[in-house]
């Protein structure tokens, strides 16, 4: 059978850290150097070495203990190295790289073609959200609505295909599953939907310019509260997180 041939950074770390425990240097039992080690030992963000260890929880090789770390349930033998349930699939912060960067952009060019239905669909939107918050409802509806409204007012199709198959690929992906379900707390969530309201505010004012910088601030609160919050190896999370490229706005405040 042909060998597994990583596509994506986490599939590299994941086949090293595979290749590690394969070659005898862990046993069952054994719990893996924190993220921040592995991270730096391989030069790699924790973002990454996050999305390997979720690559090892679904191939059932690893076990997460949230504030204690990563532990060894199975060995695998040098001949099952190329099995990997996720050898396809983006990681789930690679998938938000790829919406913050579509997303912006969308929020930009929507501020300049948003009408007035289109406004009264996202403070739609905006009240189901908050509705599914008050309510204790888990689902993202809301959330989605809110988004896809957005796509919605640019008054471009390709531009909304574009999107839902984005969340379509996150309601999918056994990787995002399985970061989330680490996850015990629904607060978060307010803070978003305040960052939603700062984006509508822009989207009334036709303000492209700070569409574009809500969206995007919007989508890196989400990367990092969702890393924060999923982190396993100290209760007492110290902030570092990851090197994210800014965005730049031309004629910019």
């Amino acid at each position: 059978m042909k060998p597994f041939e990583p596509k994506r950074p986490y599939q590299e770390i994941g086949l090293i850290l595979r290749n590690e425990l394969s070659d005898g240097q862990y046993k069952v039992g054994d719990r893996l150097p924190p993220e921040r080690d592995i991270a730096e030992r391989l030069d790699v963000s924790r973002t990454v070495v996050r999305e390997a260890i979720i690559m090892l929880e679904l191939d059932n090789l690893v076990e997460v203990k949230k504030g204690s770390g990563v532990y060894i349930l199975n060995i695998p033998s040098a001949s099952n190295l190329h099995d990997n349930q996720v050898s396809d699939e983006a990681g789930p912060f690679e998938m938000l790289q790829a919406r913050q960067l579509l997303e912006s952009n969308i929020a930009e060019f929507a501020a300049t073609q948003v009408t007035p239905s289109d406004i009264v669909k996202m403070r739609a939107a905006l009240e189901l959200e908050r509705s599914e918050l008050s309510c204790g409802i888990t689902g993202y509806s809301g959330d989605e609505e809110f988004h896809m409204s957005i796509a919605a007012a640019t008054q471009n199709s390709v531009l909304v295909d574009m999107l839902k198959q984005s969340w379509d690929r996150r309601e999918q992906s056994p990787m995002w599953k399985k970061l989330h379900s680490r996850i015990s707390t629904q607060d978060y969530r307010d803070e978003w939907l305040d960052d939603h309201a700062r984006i509508l505010a822009a989207m009334q004012r036709k303000d492209p310019i700070a569409a574009k910088s809500a969206m995007w601030q919007h989508l890196e609160n989400v990367k990092q509260r969702l890393i924060e919050l999923s982190d396993i190896d100290d209760p007492n999370f110290d902030g570092y997180l990851f090197s994210s490229n800014p965005v730049v706005i031309m004629g910019g405040e």
